[in-house]
Order: structure tokens, then sequence, then C-alpha cells
């Protein structure tokens, strides 16, 4: 019950703004909220953060299998009854993991394509601006904690303009980053006994049927 709700809950949050956001501003349209926090509306067909490695297609396909990776490997720890905080952390990055598959797979079919012209709205399904699997994910939080210019005695970037922190993100990027950061801080414990299960079982098959 307890991966449900997070997951449940982070995805209402997650596609809230992220419909918000969408039907009430211009792509490129930019809201101060304080001198560090803007709201920035950007589509992107990348991964988190606006990176892109693969085509859309590819990439969505890749979503689609970590997820089901990341969905199974939760419930396996579950019904072993791992420790609470390593579940909640697992939840966090399937709950951001889905938000932006949510994206790929149905706002290209239920919205029209955003503009810097016009604020994009609901169509008929199937009437959208792509196809299944080939939405834009939608970004909106901006943090530029700082805004400077390199010296000029820096090599190749000196003069240029240096933002801390750059990247526009959405809320399924950020469950995704708490989710990994926790694990990373919180549950190196787990984290050491998966990695030793995958050695042993690399080493001999049997060693995990005989641990249980």
């Amino acid at each position: 019950m307890l991966v449900i709700f997070i997951v449940v809950l982070a995805l209402i949050i997650d596609q809230v703004i992220k419909i918000a956001v969408k039907t009430t501003m211009t792509l490129g349209e930019s809201v101060r909220i304080t001198d560090w926090f803007y709201i920035d509306f950007i589509e992107n067909n990348g991964m988190a953060w606006g990176m892109t490695f693969f085509n859309k297609m590819v990439l969505s396909l890749f979503r689609i299998a970590a997820i089901a990776l990341i969905g199974y490997y939760l419930y396996l720890q579950i019904k072993r009854k791992a420790r609470t905080r390593y579940i909640v952390c697992l939840s966090f990055i399937l709950a951001g993991a889905i938000g932006n598959m949510l994206d790929s797979m149905f706002y290209g079919l239920i919205f029209n394509a955003s503009s810097p012209f016009y604020v994009s709205y609901l169509v008929p399904f199937g009437h959208g601006y792509s196809s299944f699997l080939l939405g834009k994910v939608v970004d909106m939080f901006y943090f530029p904690l700082l805004v400077t210019t390199w010296p000029d005695w820096i090599p190749f970037v000196g003069g240029q303009q240096f933002i801390f922190f750059s990247p526009v993100f959405n809320f399924a990027d950020s469950c995704v980053t708490v989710g990994i950061i926790s694990l990373l801080l919180f549950c190196r414990k787990d984290l050491n006994g998966f990695c030793k299960l995958v050695e042993d079982k690399k080493q001999d098959p049997k060693i995990r049927k005989e641990r249980k």
C-alpha cells in the first residue's frame, strides 16, 4: 500500500503541474517567482534534464523496459520485506520514471503542438501533434542559483555567461533524483547487499536458492 500511495500521489502531482503549465503558458514563456526560481515552460524529446542519446522511439522503449525492471525489482524487495526506507526510495524512482513516460505515451495524442504564439489545448484522442510513445516531455522548474561571467583569462569560456544551476526539469525528474540520492545516502547497506547478491549469482547460480 505504501508503494501504491507514493507512486499514485507523485504521478498526480507531476501530471497536474505539467498539464497546468502546458495549458496556461506558451512555449518558452517564463514566470519569475524569485531571482533564483522561475517557471520556464519548455519541452524535450530526451531523458531527464533534457539529455538525448537515442531517437525518441528507442528512448521510449528503453524507458518502458527500465520501468518494468524497476517495478519487478521493487516487487521482489517488498516480498522479501526489505527496509521501508529502501522501498520508499525505489518507489520515488519508479514514480518519476512513469511520470515522464506518461508524457511520451499520451501527450502527443491528446494535445496540439505547443507554440510560442498560443497556449496548447486538448484535442480529440489521436488527433494531437504526434503518435503513441513520441510525445514530448514537459519541463518547467528552473533554478539559476548563480548567474555570473567567466573571467576573461580562462581559456575557451572566458567572457561567457555561467549559470549554476541551468537545467530545466519537472517534478518526475525530481522524484528520480531524490530517490537516487537517498539510496546513496541512506540505503548503502541495501545497495551493498544487492551488489553482493549479483556477484554471488554470477559465481554460482545455486547460491541464491540455497540462501532461501
